[in-house]
């Protein structure tokens, strides 16, 4: 949240403990981004747009494990799409 700007080609990771279904809004958040929602291997699973501002959840349709924001835009710059793998480290 608070967030106004991103640096390109950086994202923000949310790891959680178990897998879920996770939901994340826009509230206070100025800059358009995109959200990856990741399978424990690091299998993309769901990517959406969300929308500044927005107090509308984005909500995964899975369990999922991480969570990954990016710019928008930036998923299909570099031709990721669901069923992609994201390498995470071995710590998470």
């Amino acid at each position: 949240m608070y967030r106004k700007k991103l640096p390109e080609n950086r994202g923000m990771l949310f790891p959680y403990e178990s897998d879920r279904k996770l939901s994340f809004w826009m509230k206070n958040t100025e800059i358009p981004l995109s959200i990856a929602f990741l399978a424990a291997d690091g299998t993309i699973k769901e990517i959406y747009r969300m929308k500044p501002l927005s107090l509308n959840p984005v909500s995964s349709r899975q369990s999922v494990r991480f969570a990954l924001e990016v710019n928008q835009g930036l998923f299909e710059r570099l031709g990721i799409e669901v069923g992609d793998r994201v390498v995470l480290p071995e710590d998470l």
